[in-house]
Order: structure tokens, then sequence, then C-alpha cells
């Protein structure tokens, strides 16, 4: 099992993850918003900006606070750089 770290010591499992979009789009807005009414959003910013939305295969949608790019270079293997 291999932890992706998703900013600020959140971690996920990375063979869990579906997809890893930007915060801005409307459908992304909407997707986060049905799943906070099913209880099924994870807030993993800490309090800072959600830079990105994370959604895993239990249905579950994550935000973090680091950029997508970045996350999805550490999907694929390597730390893209620093930082939370």
């Amino acid at each position: 099992m291999r932890l992706v770290n998703v900013g600020y010591g959140n971690v996920v499992v990375a063979d869990r993850v579906v997809a890893v979009v930007g915060p801005a789009a409307a459908p992304v807005r909407r997707m986060r918003e049905e799943a906070r009414k099913r209880g099924k959003l994870v807030d993993a910013t800490q309090g800072r900006k959600t830079r990105s939305v994370i959604v895993i295969d239990s249905d579950h949608v994550i935000l973090s606070a680091v950029q997508a790019e970045t996350i999805s270079a550490r999907l694929g293997g390597g730390e893209a750089e620093d930082g939370p």
C-alpha cells in the first residue's frame, strides 16, 4: 500500500485515487457540494485555500491545499516539489 502526501501531514492511498482536479470548474463545485450533502467530503486543507480536489474510489471527495499538478507528480512516483 503506497501513501501519497496531499499536504500538511495528510495522506491518501495511491491505488484508490480516481482523479485529481482543480477546484474552479462548475462541475467540480457541484461534485463537492453533493459530497458534502452525502457526508463524503474530507477537508484536508488545514484552513488554507483549496487548490485541488481528489476523488477516490469509495466516492469520497478530498479537498487539498496542494496544487493538482504536484499531487499528480507524487502519484506518478516522484515528489514534484517540497511543500506542505
